[in-house]
């Protein structure tokens, strides 16, 4: 049996690494599953590493694909996530209906976590851009506990190490003591999209086509939803 490869975003990792086991369970091929941020992952791709099957931001991908990296023929369109506001559960929630009262419940925080945009993750890259949008960069990063990703966010979070949070709510989920606020409000509403592709040089491209039509299975469409992922591939 083969050995595949996968390298993946961590927006989509419970999902992956669900079905990946399940993969095999069913097939008795061995996987090595590689989770990161989106960013650190492509870079390590653009410097050389071979996967036999990437799960990266759509964006990512596309840029992957202009420099020949992936397959473009094999890109599929997995996932949407939203990105959420988080606190701790017992705790104050506060008021995010509109872009103003987010903007003023970042401001009252004592702390606010969001993923470090140096790691790579997308949520954390938006969010510094958010920040600098709403003219608040300054204020909020002096007060900031910054994560490697956005589990590590709901962690800090959950641990109370952070007053409020925001992540992709897919990342959110798996973890508990965390309650979920809502989604960014009005038109800074932000939704990101993963995407799959067989790398150009992978040493088992059967392998991670094969996994990819377990990904995109019609059964799964649920569990991708439970996961708080919008299934992005075609009902079948």
């Amino acid at each position: 049996m083969a050995e595949i490869k996968i390298m993946s975003a961590g927006a989509v990792k419970s999902m992956v690494a669900a079905l990946s086991a399940e993969f095999e369970n069913e097939t008795g091929n061995k996987l090595d599953l590689n989770f990161g941020t989106a960013g650190s992952l492509r870079e390590r791709i653009k410097n050389g590493e071979v996967a036999d099957l990437v799960v990266l931001s759509e964006s990512a991908i596309a840029e992957l694909a202009k420099l020949g990296f992936v397959v473009s023929g094999s890109r599929t369109d997995l996932g949407r996530t939203v990105t959420g506001v988080i606190v701790r559960e017992g705790t104050h929630i506060p008021d995010i209906s509109t872009p103003d009262a987010f903007k003023r419940a970042l401001s009252t925080a004592r702390s606010v976590a969001y993923t470090d945009p140096k790691a790579g993750g997308s949520g954390g890259i938006m969010f510094a851009a958010l920040l600098q949008k709403l003219g608040i960069a300054d204020e909020i990063n002096k007060k900031a506990v910054l994560g490697k990703g956005g589990h590590d966010v709901a962690v800090l979070v959950a641990e109370g190490r952070a007053e409020i949070g925001t992540t992709f709510i897919s990342e959110v989920l798996p973890v508990k003591g965390v309650r979920i606020v809502g989604t960014l409000p009005g038109e800074l509403h932000n939704a990101n999209t993963y995407t799959a592709a067989i790398h150009t040089r992978a040493a088992s491209p059967e392998g991670g086509m094969a996994l990819l039509r377990k990904l995109t299975s019609a059964a799964t469409r649920p569990r991708w939803t439970a996961a708080g992922l919008e299934p992005a591939f075609p009902k079948r």
